[in-house]
């Protein structure tokens, strides 16, 4: 079947469409991204109903294919866990899962869905029970802002994903009267699949070692054209991420991704710890921070390197930092940069980053 591309206007009749089994839809990109999706190319893994791009944030972007019944039973069991199903308020950008889902969960649930700015400046007030995504920096903005803060403390629930929870977000949320729910999951699984830690119900969390996998009807049916990617990480219903975890309390914990362990002077490094330690130390990146690579080295095997918009001296940066991680985690070296690069979900784009060292370089 052929694939049709929608704008946000008409993405909630069209998910409908899809999810009654009237031919798959993708949501409208930028243009690295709708490369992936092959629009002129037929759609044939049985019951597709959805393809989207993934980030890519540390590689090209891949398209994921998602079926009819993979997106309902995320959807009905987002509103299961969240305590009933409710309207939708889509502030995050469609081209992605995270924004998809959103549309998706209203459309199977049969309730409103309603579109605001990512700035949250026209953030509806809820009318019953209204549910909404956010990633991190959103909700860490709103909180600055006592008018959205209080408008989010109306609604049933604000799911947060994306990207890293930053120490201190949810419970500086909580204080403001704001149920946050921290999301965990992956495009090739319809989005967030964990809740504050926990599987939804018929989800299940397998470690490899400590490579997470992640199992259930809600796993994707391949990457689009790509079916040797799709074995290499499609197991059954079983996704292999690229992430790290374990668990703690009976709680998964996300550690950072496989390949963010590298080596370097013939120690491990976990660049992961490393990006937590500088923004405990210096804030986010977008901030003013530093933003941790390892880029190949003759001599180390991987050096580790940071990036900053702020005025940090590569000195006071290992000083701080040495402690925390090591001498071998610290950056051997320090670049200034005009600009963070960001995904338009708020993750550190690392393909960006590395083009920009290799720029200045």
């Amino acid at each position: 079947m052929q694939l049709r591309q929608l704008q946000d206007g008409s993405l909630a009749d069209g998910l409908k469409a899809a999810l009654a089994g009237l031919g798959p839809v993708a949501p409208a990109c930028e243009p690295r991204f709708t490369a992936a999706l092959a629009l002129d190319e037929p759609v044939t893994e049985d019951g597709a109903a959805v393809v989207v791009p993934t980030s890519g944030t540390t590689a090209e972007p891949r398209a994921v294919v998602l079926t009819a019944a993979a997106v309902s039973f995320s959807a009905n069991a987002t509103h299961a866990r969240l305590g009933g199903p409710g309207d939708w308020v889509c502030a995050l950008p469609t081209q992605h899962i995270a924004g998809v889902m959103t549309v998706a969960r209203a459309v199977v649930a049969g309730t409103g869905v309603r579109f605001a700015r990512g700035d949250l400046a026209d953030l509806p007030r809820p009318a019953g029970r209204t549910y909404i995504s956010l990633v991190a920096a959103q909700l860490d903005r709103a909180l600055a802002e006592p008018r959205v803060a209080g408008l989010l403390a109306g609604y049933a629930a604000v799911l947060v994903g994306g990207s890293a929870i930053p120490p201190g977000l949810v419970e500086r949320a909580a204080a403001a009267g704001i149920r946050a729910v921290t999301t965990y999951g992956a495009s090739e699984t319809c989005g967030g699949c964990v809740y504050d830690g926990f599987p939804l119900d018929g989800v299940r969390v397998e470690l490899d070692d400590d490579r997470i996998g992640l199992g259930g009807p809600m796993a994707f049916a391949g990457y689009r054209l790509r079916p040797e990617l799709t074995a290499a990480v499609l197991d059954g219903d079983l996704v292999r991420t690229s992430d790290r975890g374990r668990f703690a309390d009976g709680r998964l914990q996300v550690l950072g991704r496989v390949d963010d362990v590298v080596i370097s002077g013939g120690e491990k490094v976990d660049l992961a710890a490393v990006q937590h330690a500088c923004d405990a130390a210096f804030g986010p990146p977008a901030a003013g921070g530093v933003a941790v690579l390892a880029v190949p080295d003759e001599r180390w095997g991987s050096r580790i390197v940071g990036l900053t918009t702020g005025d940090l001296a590569l000195a006071e940066v290992r000083a701080r930092l040495e402690p925390a991680v090591g001498r071998a985690a610290v950056p051997k070296e320090l670049r200034r940069v005009t600009a963070m690069a960001y995904t338009s979900l708020g993750k550190i784009d690392k393909v960006a980053l590395r083009r920009a060292w290799e720029d200045e370089a």
